[in-house]
């Protein structure tokens, strides 16, 4: 993604939740594990991943204590196989 009118931040969860649906197998990764691997505080993942879900690029779960889980959409996975076609 070279648009410079995307917040990296986005860019970022996008990524990483596009390297859980590759690596993760059934279960999506939880919050924790996105933030970690995004290096995105959990305040801003957690703002990311809303707009994800709110564009249906992202399915997100987050239970009453802020644990939680999220995972691309099929739509989400199809623009981040187009965004990033060369997975690290």
């Amino acid at each position: 993604m070279e648009n410079a009118d995307i917040d990296p931040a986005i860019v970022a969860a996008l990524q990483v939740l596009w390297q859980a649906g590759r690596e993760g197998g059934s279960s999506p990764w939880s919050l924790a594990k996105l933030a970690k691997r995004s290096q995105l505080p959990m305040s801003v993942l957690r703002r990311v991943l809303t707009q994800l879900q709110a564009a249906g690029l992202a399915d997100v779960a987050i239970d009453e204590e802020g644990r939680g889980h999220a995972s691309l959409t099929p739509a989400g996975a199809e623009l981040a196989a187009q965004a990033f076609p060369n997975p690290d």
